[in-house]
């Protein structure tokens, strides 16, 4: 299991990182803090492997949190999730240890992929056989470039969608998809078709009912 720690000032965003990381096989919320010196007496006394760190906290910079922290000998990974922008903020980051920037506003989905990726990197193990192996292994961690959506379908709402099919282990028919995410079922399905298309889902029709069957959706877990 990944224990977590969640850094970040706001409380309901908060919540929801702690909601969202509990929701993920393998991940678990070993706290919350919601500033810098409450993250570090919270590291002082529980074993953490990730931080989720905002870089916005009340009382420093997230980055000056992550400093003084592998000063002390602490090793933990960090996902960095915050509005910042700024590259050069990323590379600090990334030369303190940040492995996966998330930036703010964000679904479940997104933190989902973000973890799930984390935590096959992490999983890998043994002496790699090559330099390709050891590409690979990074490559994990790397957000594949999205592919051009079709005329009318957007990333937000296919994220959306994606997310309402993932956690549907029984399927959802673009009724029920729809009603969840307060669209019609024609908006619906045609991002669940569309999931059909590129291979991140399967179709098979629900008998048993009077009139045309209905079509169900379920996510190809393998596709992740």
């Amino acid at each position: 299991m990944i224990r977590v720690l969640v850094v970040e000032d706001d409380p309901v965003a908060a919540a929801a990182h702690e909601l969202y990381v509990g929701r993920v096989e393998g991940f678990e919320v070993a706290a919350v803090a919601h500033s810098r010196a409450a993250a570090v007496r919270v590291l002082d006394r529980t074993p953490v492997d990730l931080l989720l760190l905002d870089l916005y906290l009340p009382d420093g910079h997230g980055l000056r949190l992550l400093r003084s922290l592998r000063a002390a000998g602490h090793g933990a990974d960090v996902i960095a999730v915050t509005s910042a922008r700024d590259l050069t903020v990323v590379r600090e980051g990334v030369s303190l240890g940040v492995v996966q920037y998330v930036l703010k506003p964000f679904t479940y989905p997104t933190l989902r992929d973000r973890l799930v990726r984390y935590a096959e990197f992490r999983a890998a193990a043994g002496e790699a056989s090559g330099q390709a192996e050891v590409d690979r292994a990074l490559g994990v961690l790397r957000v594949p470039e999205p592919a051009a959506l079709p005329k009318g379908l957007s990333g937000p709402t296919l994220e959306a969608v994606t997310g309402v099919l993932r956690e549907a282990p029984g399927g959802v028919t673009a009724a029920s998809a729809g009603e969840e995410l307060g669209m019609s079922r024609i908006t619906a399905r045609r991002y669940l078709e569309y999931l059909v298309t590129v291979g991140r889902a399967v179709r098979r029709p629900s008998y048993g009912q009077v009139g045309r069957p209905e079509l169900t959706y379920r996510w190809v877990a393998e596709n992740r």
